[in-house]
């Protein structure tokens, strides 16, 4: 191995520099000058940027507390809210409730059908003698059709009520705002 060239981790030799040939490294190529001046002493190194700090220096404890940034306190109040995006955002989170609702009764609905709960109510009712002439049957009564329709329905109706509620409200909070400013809020920057 010459002393131009150095080995790689394969083993393999690249040319670092060769002297009085022309021929470069790829690293020499891309820098237009080399970082460390090796030829003459007469070179002057190039002075350091203000914001240069020497990697020598070794901080304290106590100096590396102060560097730390305090987490930031900020007092805010909310003294108006905009009664469009409460109503967007309401009917939106109430759709969300009345799928859930729906989907709820139909697995409670599933389960109490699978223990027998509805053929022993029927059972029951024959058993102390008020049964009609018609025959009394609770799974026909309570069939899942008609539970999850009614609960449709009363989703329906949920869906209007809490939407319009908040509505109302954000208006409410507005007019109270104008009287009282709002409420304070202290946000932390933790």
């Amino acid at each position: 191995m010459s002393e131009q060239s150095l080995p790689n981790e394969e083993g393999m030799e690249f040319p670092e520099e060769t002297a009085g040939k022309g021929r470069t490294s790829r690293s020499a190529a891309s820098s237009p000058k080399p970082l460390i001046a090796e030829d003459s002493p007469a070179q002057a190194a190039e002075p350091a940027p203000a914001s240069f700090k020497p990697a020598s220096r070794v901080s304290k404890p106590s100096e590396r507390k102060s560097n730390v940034p305090r987490a930031r306190r900020m007092k805010l109040s909310l003294t108006k809210v905009d009664p469009w995006s409460v109503t967007k955002v309401s009917f939106l989170l109430s759709i969300a409730g009345a799928i859930i609702q729906i989907v709820a009764v139909a697995l409670i609905w599933a389960l109490l059908n699978a223990i027998g709960l509805f053929d022993n109510i029927t059972q029951l009712v024959d058993s102390t003698g008020l049964k009609d002439s018609g025959g009394f049957d609770v799974a026909s009564i309570l069939g899942i059709g008609k539970v999850l329709s009614a609960t449709t329905i009363f989703s329906i109706f949920e869906i209007v009520l809490v939407t319009v509620l908040a509505t109302i409200g954000a208006f409410i909070y507005n007019l109270t705002s104008a009287l009282v400013g709002g409420v304070h809020v202290t946000l932390g920057d933790d």
